[in-house]
């Protein structure tokens, strides 16, 4: 079995069965609601823990369950730029702020970038009586690029320098 095989099973359940997506996170647990999203569609791993309860929920065989716990293949937009209207919007966001979050955070905090690793995410929805607004929090660690090879006086990192 692909793990894009698994995706599909998982998604197959979730329509079957009835569920949300918030009643399988609460159901899962233990790390973040949209981590537990982003693993069942594929993009990240589950602990062990958060494996084994997804396995026990969705009726997994334990190759299924160990699968959950594989580091993915990450990336699952099938083509650039991508033709799904909600996530073109996001690709829209970085055409056209990109440049400008690129240097209003080097300004801030030097040269490097902002980590999608080491990372936050929070979502909710914000009434407005306009219509409703999607509110997303990205919070993600500043990586310094590293000057290898530096002389003294060069610093070692791309840190602000004050």
């Amino acid at each position: 079995m692909k793990r894009e095989d698994l995706t599909e099973k998982l998604l197959d359940i979730k329509r079957e069965k009835g569920w949300t997506w918030k009643y399988i996170q609460e159901e899962i647990g233990g790390i973040s609601p949209i981590l537990i999203t982003a693993a069942c569609m594929g993009q990240m791993k589950l602990p062990k823990a958060q494996a084994a309860k997804a396995a026990a929920l969705f009726g997994l065989t334990q190759a299924e369950e160990r699968m959950l716990n594989e580091a993915p293949y990450r990336g699952s937009i099938p083509q650039m730029p991508p033709t799904d209207p909600l996530i073109y919007r996001f690709y829209e966001l970085v055409m056209v702020y990109g440049t400008t979050w690129k240097e209003l955070i080097q300004e801030d905090f030097g040269d490097g970038i902002m980590s999608a690793i080491d990372f936050n995410m929070t979502m909710e929805r914000e009434p407005n009586n306009k219509g409703d607004r999607v509110k997303m929090n990205l919070s993600g660690k500043f990586l310094p690029y590293k000057y290898y090879g530096n002389e003294e006086g060069v610093p070692e990192y791309g840190f602000k320098e004050g």
